[in-house]
């Protein structure tokens, strides 16, 4: 791995966390610790983030992070990803999209169909992700809703009780969801809990579930639960899924979608 690519890896998994430990960095990147040490010490310089001992945390920068950094990382895989799930949206259907770099590519799908091109609307997207919400803005075809919420500067997702007002008067055919993590025992799930507990409204309130996650998403943990494996109609991800993940997926039910 070039070091341009650890460096954009490690900022993805900083913003997504919030605090990075030296050891777990350099497992999850396949490199030694002495080398994410020295490129913790190289970003702090720039004031990407802040040194700890044993780690990093977010620097008071890091809401220009998501968008700068974290959708180079698996790129290409996310982008297939996207337009999968874009063709299991129908036309005039409403749709919840979470915040995240693959739902992000998901919204620019759907931006492009030549199918959602006109209409009354053509779809309507519901969404907590301020830059999602700002992409789609400028396309008259859709009907964009935004939840309200706080903002979170890590991810641009909007949280809280606000959220939860707009979410509990709505109806939709169809949630995305970006995840950190998702795995059959546990299910979806992401690192803040409030972000999750949006999510989890979103799926609440949808006629059908889909998760949109890249392998490396798979069989993983997370701290905070947004939905159970059962209340997921289908799972789309890239060819680098393990066999036996997508078997354990198909065998509870989920619908499963490699591209």
């Amino acid at each position: 791995m070039s070091r341009d690519a650890r460096w954009k890896a490690l900022l993805e998994l900083l913003v997504e966390r919030g605090r990075l430990d030296v050891e777990e960095a350099a497992a999850e990147l396949g490199v030694s610790a002495a080398t994410i040490r020295r490129d913790l010490d190289q970003l702090a310089e720039q004031q990407m983030l802040v040194r700890t001992r044993g780690g990093a945390v977010v620097h008071g920068v890091s809401y220009e992070l998501p968008l700068r950094y974290k959708t180079a990382r698996r790129a290409s895989e996310k982008q297939r990803i996207a337009r999968a799930v874009a063709d299991l949206v129908g036309p005039g259907e409403a749709v919840g999209l979470t915040g995240g770099t693959t739902t992000t590519e998901v919204a620019r799908a759907l931006a492009v169909r030549a199918d959602l091109a006109s209409g009354t609307p053509a779809l309507t997207v519901v969404t907590n992700a301020l830059n999602i919400a700002t992409e789609l803005a400028v396309r008259p075809q859709f009907k964009i809703v935004v939840t309200g919420g706080v903002a979170r500067a890590q991810s641009y997702e909007l949280v809280g009780p606000l959220a939860d007002g707009v979410l509990g008067q709505i109806t939709l055919d169809v949630a995305v969801l970006g995840v950190v993590a998702f795995d059959t025992r546990d299910g979806a799930a992401a690192h803040d809990e409030a972000e999750a507990a949006v999510d989890r409204m979103l799926c609440e309130r949808a006629g059908r579930v889909v998760v949109a996650a890249d392998s490396s998403k798979l069989g993983r943990r997370a701290f905070a639960r947004i939905c159970a494996a059962d209340a997921v109609d289908t799972l789309v991800t890239d060819t680098g899924a393990d066999a036996e993940t997508v078997r354990r997926c198909e065998e509870a039910g989920i619908r499963v979608v490699l591209v």
